[in-house]
């Protein structure tokens, strides 16, 4: 990955090439401190921006000469700039569908999580489908997993389907279950949790991982036109939080939505889509069709996934859970699939970058990137391993030596680090959320956020990737 260059060596270029005839910015912000990401330059007070693009840094002189009868003009009063933020992990569509949809993430106990539904339940016509949520059952007394019984006699007339933060899990009620043909003689599905009461065998209405598609299957899918809502909502959202290129780890349908957008003039974000890695000769012939896209829209990447996560209990490791021994993980995909899929998309050309949690995970991972590098040969392929999270030692030192990126979301390190090692013990934590030590192995380090999971604010995740602190200090 290319290392990121300062604004500095530019600026002489820059006004000497526009001093005998500048013309007009649209933009001028003055009176501030400009970063530059040069260490030791000069202060940098004003900058000039023109065509979405920067034609001048420097004082406040300098870029005057760029004020034209049009300009707008910006006082900064001392305050700092810096570029727009690229987030590397985004399930943007997501995002915009949960800024409509209920929200259970703050609620602290089982009744407020009940509560909120039945309220949100009054809101809608019946039958209609109560979705979303991004509930956490970490933040409630001995967080215990919530169950179809809490919301079965508020919910009467609603199909709900809630689903928790990191979306390996969700929380059916009975209608939505019997509306999904699930029962006790359900088959549990490759890669799929479905849980059960331990006393009587019933179904609580937690499906885990691939077993949530037994119920999202039956989930009237949304129209183009409450995409293209969603889309804009998780846009202004982003923007307002100083985002303005995202990676999005979606689908083909959010694809077509960044392209209508595209086609319209309504996209203001720069997005490179990632699409399902199971998909990889549509996208191969997609892309001799029609191209990567564009600077403002590009396509190419391909997302897949070895485990589950630590939150829902299916992320992979060598060991059990310390607070579940009945587990250890699992695969979400069958690895032999997975492995062809890897190696026929990379022999294509195509960008590869797979989900892999759990210590387990992530060995597997760096294992069948290393047999496809020598397979298919060396170029500039940056397999990416989306998340990273739980690492062995060995994995620490063959990130720098594969080239294989490690694309993290600090913000998780105070979010779910807050529990970690009730999951899986003082000496695993050891090796989480391993920023620095990868760092000084010279990997090339990716963050992002990934919202919905987390919030989508780059300032809450650098906080995280510096302090490893909680948002109340802990």
């Amino acid at each position: 990955m290319r290392k990121p260059c300062g604004l500095a060596p530019t600026v002489a270029l820059l006004l000497a090439g526009c001093a005998l005839e500048p013309h007009p910015a649209d933009l001028i912000l003055r009176g501030g401190v400009v970063w530059t990401g040069v260490p030791g330059a000069a202060p940098v007070e004003a900058l000039a921006v023109r065509g979405g693009r920067i034609i001048a840094i420097g004082s406040d002189a300098d870029v005057r000469r760029f004020l034209g009868p049009t300009t707008r003009r910006i006082e900064l009063r001392g305050r700092l700039v810096v570029p727009g933020f690229q987030d590397d992990h985004t399930h943007f569509l997501s995002g915009g569908f949960q800024l409509g949809q209920i929200d259970l993430r703050d609620a602290r106990t089982p009744a407020e999580f009940a509560r909120r539904i039945a309220e949100f339940a009054r809101t809608l016509p019946k039958e209609q489908w109560i979705v979303g949520g991004d509930w956490d059952h970490e933040l409630w007394p001995r967080a215990p997993l919530p169950r179809r019984a809490w919301i079965d006699s508020l919910t009467p007339d609603h199909p709900v389907w809630v689903t928790r933060l990191d979306g390996h899990m969700s929380l059916a009620n009975s209608r939505a279950l019997r509306l999904a043909g699930v029962t006790r003689a359900t088959p549990v599905p490759p890669g799929g949790v479905i849980v059960r009461d331990s006393r009587t065998g019933e179904l609580t209405g937690v499906l885990k991982d691939a077993a949530q598609s037994l119920v999202e299957r039956v989930i009237p899918p949304a129209s183009n036109a409450e995409r293209d809502q969603a889309f804009g909502r998780a846009q202004a959202h982003a923007l307002a939080r100083g985002v303005t290129m995202i990676h999005d780890m979606g689908s083909w349908a959010d694809l077509q939505t960044y392209r209508r957008a595209r086609q319209a003039g309504e996209l203001e974000l720069r997005i490179y889509a990632f699409v399902p890695l199971a998909t990889w000769e549509l996208l191969r012939d997609f892309v001799a069709r029609e191209g990567t896209g564009d600077s403002r829209l590009k396509w190419g990447g391909l997302k897949g996934y070895v485990d589950g996560s630590l939150g829902s209990s299916t992320a992979w490791f060598y060991e059990p859970y310390r607070d579940d021994p009945s587990t250890s993980g699992i695969t979400v995909t069958d690895t032999a699939a997975l492995r062809r899929w890897i190696a026929g998309a990379d022999a294509a050309g195509l960008h590869v970058a797979v989900h892999a949690i759990g210590e387990r995970a992530n060995d597997w991972l760096l294992d069948t990137y290393a047999a496809v590098i020598r397979q298919n040969g060396a170029r500039d392929r940056r397999f990416r391993s989306e998340h990273a999270q739980h690492l062995t030692p060995a994995a620490l030192r063959r990130f720098a030596e594969l080239g294989v990126l490690p694309s993290m979301q600090p913000y998780h390190a105070i979010d779910d680090g807050r529990w970690a090692e009730k999951r899986i013990g003082r000496e695993r934590i050891q090796r989480t959320y391993a920023f620095r030590s990868l760092l000084d192995s010279e990997a090339g380090l990716m963050f992002g956020s990934d919202w919905t999971v987390a919030p989508i604010d780059p300032l809450l995740g650098i906080y995280a990737a510096v302090s490893r602190r909680t948002l109340d200090g802990a």
